[in-house]
């Protein structure tokens, strides 16, 4: 049975936040709220985590796992990238956005794509995801919370923990955060390619 967390949007209890950031680093899988959709993580390094999220989602080994980042710095432990990527990214975060870049050595093997060996990478624009990263001191392994033969995300905590009470650890409610996921672009090969639309605006990328 999932442990439910309401969180104020605005202004997140920093207990509750230590609450939930004390779950993840004893190996919880949370379903918690970002600005493009609610999303599934746990810590980075959890296999079991992982395993759960590929069951739930139904997904193979070329999905693409994301790492949710505090800020720049943090992302750049995870990723190798160049200046005029960098001046891209730079420009284009915290917001809606996924990355694909090459993984460095902190990067579990097993989170890369087994070919490419890349990861994905973004950096929020959400108060309570900002809250959670800040306490956790590392990035969110994660991954969007859309369920197999299903075409949008579900938008609401409550519905979340009444559907998915019995595969998660904890759900963080804090209000509806949409339906649009991130777009996605792919850096990888040096070029922008866009790989999803999203909710994030992608004329910078054209």
């Amino acid at each position: 049975m999932a442990k439910y967390f309401d969180v104020h949007p605005d202004n997140p209890q920093p207990r509750t936040i230590a609450q939930v950031a004390d779950s993840v680093r004893s190996g919880a899988l949370i379903a918690y709220p970002t600005d493009s959709c609610y999303a599934l993580g746990c810590r980075l390094g959890s296999r079991d985590g992982i395993d759960r999220i590929r069951t739930i989602r139904k997904l193979d080994d070329r999905h693409h796992f994301t790492l949710v980042c505090q800020d720049f710095s943090q992302l750049g432990q995870f990723v190798r990238v160049d200046n005029d990527v960098f001046r891209t990214i730079k420009a284009s975060t915290p917001g809606s956005y996924t990355f694909i870049l090459p993984a460095t050595k902190e990067v579990p093997r097993m989170l890369q794509h087994p070919k490419k060996k890349t990861v994905g990478v973004r950096i929020p624009d959400h108060v309570v995801t900002q809250a959670l990263l800040t306490e956790l001191g590392e990035p969110l392994l994660s991954s969007t919370l859309l369920l197999p033969d299903e075409e949008e995300p579900m938008t609401q905590g409550w519905e979340i923990k009444d559907r998915l009470d019995h595969v998660l650890d904890a759900v963080v409610d804090s209000g509806d955060c949409g339906t649009e996921p991130t777009t996605v672009i792919d850096f990888s090969g040096g070029e922008a390619e866009i790989v999803r639309r999203g909710a994030g605006d992608t004329a910078r990328f054209e």
